[in-house]
């Protein structure tokens, strides 16, 4: 009854009605009563009518969740529907919301009461001038300021008002408005600035109220970013400011509008103003706090206002230097201000706490880069030439002057730059390879979770560091061996200490010429040594252990120049292998796989003094070497040593030495078969599925770092293993159709089918290493055919095993062409089941979705002839699939159906079929790469979306399809082209899409489409600007539309790396390294 009489908008609602169903909602009811509310208030939101309703219940609502409530109806038709109002109606609702916010702000009492609901008010009114200011509100900012002068409670909300419309504009409009728009908000922003900035002056000169004084300077503190420079630096404003900044009580405000001048940067016109101010505020700074302070227990101790200050005059500190710091440079009484400056800045440096840190670091990142850029083109004279644009034969005359220039400035920096060397070895982040770490108990233990933001302030340090470390090696060197002397001499000894050294130790290789290099690590690791044979206590033991395998595992270079300490250290890990403390072996096994790769080639020759290959010493002693190790930890040891014989010239010794290093499992494997022939019941004992598991991981490792020469390995167990996966699959398949669906979970069935799996990950690895030889692929894929295949097909969905897709996607595109025959009988065997299995909905079976889809790309690649051999109806199962694909919201489903598509519409275009393919796909495949491109879920696919658009559009305008796209049956009327009756279908099919946009708007967009054709870039801007315009993408993360651009930006800092010693760690670099 209740809920009928509030449905019907026909007649002004039952204001205190709903404020009852508001409240029960919001809990005062019992949980149906909670539900039938719930359900009420949908259906009103959702009633177009319903805004029309909004005046009556703000005037008459009690309950403030229920003015909320209609000021929610209200945003969603200013954001969806307000340019189709009527004018009167528009006007009406600008004029209802402005006066009710003057009437409740022009009373302090009532202003402070309503608070939360002024707010509310202030983000719609803010909404509404996105449509109507500049062009049907000209008076607004006029209005607004005019109001304001009236009383300072209206002024303090109209600074709200104006902080709102700035941040609107200038801060989230990206992706929320077209280009244009946003140009023409700047722009009457800019010229009509003048009134608001007499009205913030006027304020902060005459007014006594704490509150509007805040307010005006937040609102100052979003402006200052943009406007023009004169009001700033050609007013009272600067001075104003610095006469606020002693203020306890503005301090917080006036630092960030400080911070907010001192980021601007244009040119060297308002330097001496900047000199000024930066010396007003050191002075009055040193006042406030000292330099000798110590901000490690200030910030500890301090209050919240207190630590904002402290982040706040890091923000200043680096917000000036990074655009001024050159005109500091300019006298011997700025030099000194500078350098008091960065004392600051070092200090706040060492404060706890990551956002703090993070600000900091990012500015010495910056600023040692310059530093070292600078000192770097010093060395290198062509290239300072090249910078300053100089020709060669100057270069004499330049160097010296620009030289000895360069030179003075490093000199000026050099303690600043020693002090913060020392601040980067105290405070080093971990780095990803350290496994071992102190838990909140003060225990030395295994680290679970790697931690992300960790990882990257090691990268942006580890950075840094090196740059330091070019700038003045001697410096560097000297602070690491007093540091490590300390730790030997037990005066500095903590965990703490000792690995950040190690860390910073670790991340500077590479970075010095290789003899410092040699003298600095035979110092170092002997002493870490040391320190492991006279420290006692397992902790101690483990943290020392830790760091020696993060320094050595972090110099292959040195390793390979000297055999002895490669001996030395690899032996050391041996002996780490037997430690039982949580990480060490772990961590043992990781830094011997990393040394192994990078000086394979040590371990395979006879070395001086030596009586044979190390590789074979290790061989003989293996058994007792791997002795404590689990078994992930022998399989990674296992593939360690795969690279060590991978490294072997002569094929006799390399598969001498695979034969004695696989002779453990083969034996076991051996036993094992030998003992099923007499009796298959041997193969079902749940230790025996483990033993043959373990086997195939060991096999696997060693495939992996072998390839082609693990040949006579997998040769040697292949039929047998596929009689066990035969054998292990009926299994599997007699459990589940006795035990129902609950039998696929037992444990048993689990251990089964992880013995498939790891079957198909040792052939997928090993054909998948292996050098494209066709005989291989002839010798393995015949006899895979039935078990495998066959297999597959004959089982339950719940038996299937995904790896069959992975391994044939792996066989097609290894052997592609080669592989045409067999495709029908692999498309006969997976294709029909495994759609079945996934297109019942989205969520089952999440492996086979993807690695199917993965199997369609390399067939559609390599193979196509044989897709076009299918029949219509399954061409059309392959068609309906990839559509199934990449409306998918799971990200990489959806990218791997779209790229299936982007090649099977290239290779389409190359065939007789052409016109018969599109003929049958064009219309369908546009409309539904609308649907995803206009709906928010599929955002990150956007760049293909535009790819598939631009190659559709661009092909119906080549005039290429030569018969007509459309169904002269349900088409009365014959276009003249193609081209003419997709534009007309890409109206009507958007037009009927967003009724919210002017037939005028969807008919632009088209024909931009058509025109932007063969430029993807203008293109997709052209898309993106529709996105924005047709409101579907608004409020929410616009990055994935820019992702492209940021991929670029990354390669080209990947390539400025490359260029200098040491900034990519040498496990890093994809090389062979040359150990001859």
């Amino acid at each position: 009854m209740a809920a009928g009489k509030l449905r019907d908008l026909s007649q002004p609602m039952d204001v205190h009605l709903l404020d009852a169903t508001v409240a029960a909602f919001y809990g005062t009811g019992s949980k149906e009563e909670r539900t039938a509310a719930d359900h009420i208030l949908r259906d009103l939101q959702s009633n177009p009518d319903m805004w029309l309703q909004v005046v009556h219940i703000l005037s008459n609502a009690q309950n403030l969740n229920t003015k909320f409530f209609a000021l929610q109806v209200l945003e969603g038709v200013i954001k969806y529907r307000w340019n189709a109002l009527p004018v009167e109606q528009r006007d009406g609702m600008k004029n209802y919301i402005s006066e009710v916010i003057v009437k409740l702000s022009s009373d302090e009492i009532s202003f402070r009461r309503e608070r939360l609901y002024v707010s509310k008010l202030n983000i719609i009114l803010v909404q509404i001038l996105k449509h109507e200011w500049p062009a049907r509100w000209r008076s607004f900012i006029p209005d607004l300021v005019a109001a304001a002068k009236t009383s300072e409670t209206i002024c303090e909300n109209c600074m709200a008002i104006l902080k709102l419309l700035s941040e609107e504009v200038f801060d989230f409009s990206r992706g929320e408005m077209t280009q244009q728009k946003i140009k023409e908000l700047k722009q009457s922003l800019n010229s009509e600035f003048q009134l608001i900035h007499e009205l913030c002056l006027y304020v902060l000169s005459a007014s006594q109220r704490a509150e509007l004084i805040r307010a005006t300077l937040a609102t100052l503190h979003a402006f200052l970013s943009w406007i023009p420079l004169g009001y700033i630096f050609e007013s009272p404003l600067l001075e104003t400011l610095l006469k606020f900044f002693p203020v306890p009580a503005y301090r917080n405000l006036t630092l960030q509008c400080l911070t907010e001048v001192a980021a601007l940067s244009f040119g060297d016109f308002y330097n001496m103003q900047y000199v000024k101010m930066y010396s007003i505020f050191m002075a009055q700074l040193q006042a406030i706090l000292p330099c000798n302070t110590n901000f490690l227990d200030a910030y500890g101790n301090g209050t919240s206002e207190e630590q904002a200050f402290i982040q706040n005059l890091a923000l200043f500190f680096t917000s000036f230097y990074k655009s001024h710091i050159r005109v500091l440079e300019s006298s011997q009484d700025n030099i000194n201000l500078l350098l008091i400056g960065l004392e600051y800045l070092i200090n706040i440096s060492y404060v706890d706490d990551t956002e703090v840190f993070k600000v900091c670091l990012d500015y010495w990142n910056s600023l040692v880069l310059e530093l070292f850029e600078a000192h770097h083109n010093i060395d290198n004279p062509a290239a300072a030439a090249n910078m300053m644009g100089l020709q060669m034969p100057i270069l004499a005359v330049m160097v010296d002057g620009h030289g000895s220039q360069l030179m003075q400035r490093r000199q000026l920096y050099a303690s600043p730059m020693s002090k913060l060397r020392q601040l980067m070895i105290c405070r080093m982040a971990k780095p990803e390879e350290v496994l071992i770490v102190e838990d909140e108990n003060g225990n030395i233990v295994r680290e679970t979770m790697k931690d992300n933001d960790v990882l990257v302030q090691y990268k942006i340090m580890r950075e840094t560091l090196i740059y330091l470390s070019h700038l003045d090696h001697e410096d560097t060197e000297k602070q690491m061996l007093k540091k490590l002397n300390k730790q030997l001499g037990g005066e500095d000894w903590t965990w703490n200490n000792l690995n950040t050294l190690c860390w910073a130790i670790g991340s500077i290789s590479g970075s010095m010429v290789e003899e410092q290099e040699n003298r600095f690590l035979v110092m170092v690791i002997r002493d870490l040594l040391n320190l492991c044979e006279i420290t006692k206590g397992k902790d101690n033991k483990a943290v020392i252990a830790s760091n020696i395998m993060y320094v050595v595992g972090q110099y292959p270079r040195f390793l390979r120049a000297h055999w002895k300490f490669l001996k030395t250290v690899v032996n050391k890990l041996f002996e780490f292998m037997h430690e039982t403390h949580p990480g060490v072996q772990d961590m043992a096994c990781d830094t011997f796989l990393k040394i192994v790769q990078k000086c394979k080639r040590k371990f395979v020759i006879v070395q001086v003094g030596e009586n044979e290959p190390f590789v074979s010493e290790l061989l003989t002693t293996l058994p007792t070497t791997i002795a404590d190790l689990e078994p992930h930890q022998i399989h990674s040891f296992y593939e360690s040593v795969g690279n060590m014989i991978q490294a072997e010239p002569d094929p006799h010794k390399r598969d001498e030495y695979l034969q004695r290093l696989m002779e453990l499992p083969n034996q076991k494997w051996a036993e094992i078969i030998g003992k099923a022939r007499q009796s298959v019941d041997f193969l079902k004992d749940p230790d025996v599925i483990r033993a043959v598991l373990n086997i195939l991981q060991t096999n696997t490792s060693v495939a992996s770092s072998l390839g082609t020469y693990f040949l006579p390995q997998i040769t040697l167990i292949f039929l047998d293993m596929l009689n066990v996966y035969r054998m292990y699959s009926e299994l599997i398949s007699s459990s589940i159709a006795q035990g129902g669906p609950y039998a696929s979970r037992t444990s048993i069935v689990k251990l089964l089918r992880s013995v498939k799996r790891e079957t198909l990950k040792l052939i997928e690895t090993f054909l998948d290493k292996a050098e494209d030889q066709p005989h291989i692929g002839k010798q393995f894929v015949p006899p895979m055919m039935d078990p495998v295949l066959g297999d597959y097909a004959r089982n339950l969905p719940d038996a299937r095993e995904s790896e069959v897709l992975s391994l044939f996607a792996t066989i097609i595109n290894k052997y592609k062409g080669a592989m045409i025959e067999d495709v029908p009988r692999i498309f006969e065997a997976v294709f029909q089941c495994t759609l079945e299995m996934i297109t019942k909905n989205f969520e089952d079976y999440p492996e086979h979705r993807l690695k199917f889809f993965s199997l369609l790309r390399a067939i559609a690649t390599h193979c196509f002839p044989a897709l076009i051999r299918l029949s219509s109806d399954q061409l059309k199962l392959v068609m309906d699939s990839i559509i199934w694909a990449f409306r998918h919201t799971e990200r990489n489903i959806a990218e791997t159906g779209l790229n299936l598509l982007v090649e099977m519409l290239k290779n389409f275009q190359a065939t007789e079929f052409c016109n018969q393919f599109f003929r049958t796909y064009f219309v369908k495949i546009e409309q539904e790469i609308f649907a995803v491109l206009t709906d928010t879920f599929h955002k990150p696919g956007f760049k293909l979306h535009v790819l598939v658009l631009q190659q559709l559009f661009a092909l119906v305008e080549s005039g290429m399809l030569t018969e007509p796209l459309w169904d002269a049956a349900t088409v009365p009327y014959p276009y003249p082209n193609n081209a003419m009756y997709i534009r007309e279908y890409t109206i009507r099919l958007l037009s009927s899409s967003f009724p919210n946009m002017t037939a005028a708007e969807v008919t632009q967009f088209v024909n931009g489409l058509v025109e932007s054709r063969n430029d993807l870039s203008a293109f997709k801007n052209h898309i993106r600007d529709f996105l924005i315009q047709s409101k579907e993408f608004s409020a929410q993360d616009n990055k994935d539309l820019y992702a492209e651009e940021a991929a670029a930006q990354r390669e080209r800092e990947r390539q400025r790396m490359l260029s200098i010693p040491g900034l990519i760690a040498p496990n890093e670099i994809q090389d062979e390294m040359v150990d001859s």
